[in-house]
């Protein structure tokens, strides 16, 4: 066993040893995995996170998946069978896995703002810049990934309060208007959303930068201050809990200070998801936001959630999925946010999600020997 952090390592098991393997199809990863090798041999590497794979790592598994097409299930499975090797994210202290789920929405929105349609998405603004070790002054954190440049250097950015209250008016960066703020901040947890205009028009947007500052929860602040029990919170709660206090709307999404800017992107293909952190679509049920610090996009997970039955109509979640996007609140190395799709189906489904899980890492086999 290798060990791969202070807070967990990887513990090498076999294929049987997986929960549920034997009833999975792996095969709708595959249009995934073309994908990623695309953007690999075409644009850039993905950077890799603490535990040390990199994209060349991943590369000849994708290579391979070119060649073998499985025609079903078992030839899905005898593929990874033959191509990597399983890898128990192993917590310490054991059993802290947790995954949660994520969808695309979609927003009514206009082009005009007018008193119906208020509130905006904007764009990333010009005095919002990258933070790393190079250009991180002293007194920012080094959580901080972004940071506004003036001119006496790079401080915070404006919190979500600041620029609600009108820091970003009069620069030309909105994308569209919505008419829900509680769309618009549900928009910004999920970091993508399809736009749907008056006309029938029909475009997405997705994450282009944060201003910087650390995501906070709304569910358990509303838990905390005993709003919501917390055996009871979901996205539907804290949706219903919205509605009946429009009043305390401006208190409760204020305590998050993250705020998110968005990219527009065409919708070439409906039937595929937004395009994610990797630089590829997601693809519903089987893509996972995991955490990039120590993790890199694109290798495949088999994740085990017993209990959360709701994405598998009715048994135990058990599927191989791939890497493919983050989150501000995906943080740990066995933490994961399933995406479940698009529109308001799937936010039913990812709304409730929030279950104990079991994460296997599946290494490509000469990578593979660096960690037993």
């Amino acid at each position: 066993m290798s060990e791969t952090g202070s807070a967990f390592r990887l513990k090498p098991v076999a294929f049987e040893d997986l929960p549920g393997w034997s009833a999975d199809d792996p095969s709708p990863l595959w249009d995934a995995m073309a994908d990623c090798r695309d953007y690999l041999q075409s644009v850039k590497p993905y950077k890799a996170g603490r535990l040390g794979l990199t994209a060349d790592d991943l590369m000849p598994l994708l290579k391979a998946g070119a060649v073998a097409q499985p025609s079903n299930a078992v030839e899905a499975r005898a593929f990874f069978e033959t191509e990597t090797r399983p890898f128990l994210v192993e917590t310490q202290p054991a059993g802290t896995g947790l995954v949660t789920a994520f969808y695309e929405p979609e927003v009514a929105v206009s082009d005009v703002r007018d008193e119906q349609y208020r509130h905006p998405f904007y764009r990333r603004p010009l005095d919002l810049v990258d933070v790393d070790d190079s250009n991180r002054p002293d007194h920012l954190d080094p959580s901080y990934a972004f940071g506004q440049q003036t001119s006496d250097g790079i401080g915070l950015y404006p919190d979500r309060q600041a620029i609600d209250q009108g820091w970003l008016e009069g620069r030309g960066l909105e994308i569209a208007w919505a008419r829900s703020k509680v769309d618009v901040f549900f928009a910004h947890v999920q970091g993508a959303a399809r736009l749907r205009f008056p006309d029938g028009r029909l475009r997405r947007i997705t994450y282009s930068a944060k201003a910087g500052h650390p995501f906070s929860g709304i569910g358990r602040l509303l838990i905390d201050l005993g709003e919501i029990p917390e055996a009871e919170i979901s996205m539907q709660s804290i949706r219903a809990w919205l509605s009946a206090h429009p009043d305390r709307i401006d208190e409760i999404f204020w305590h998050n200070k993250s705020y998110i800017f968005f990219r527009e992107a065409d919708v070439d293909d409906l039937s595929r998801g937004p395009i994610a952190a990797a630089k590829v679509p997601l693809i519903a049920g089987r893509s996972l936001a995991v955490d990039r610090q120590i993790h890199t996009f694109g290798f495949p997970f088999f994740v085990h959630a017993p209990g959360l039955t709701r994405l598998d109509q009715g048994r135990d979640f058990a599927r191989t999925m791939l890497a493919l996007d983050t989150g501000s609140a995906i943080v740990g190395p066995a933490r994961g946010d399933i995406f479940t799709g698009s529109g308001d189906e799937a936010g039913d489904l990812a709304g409730a999600v929030r279950n104990r899980a079991d994460f296997y890492i599946l290494i490509p086999k000469q990578a593979a020997e660096r960690f037993v």
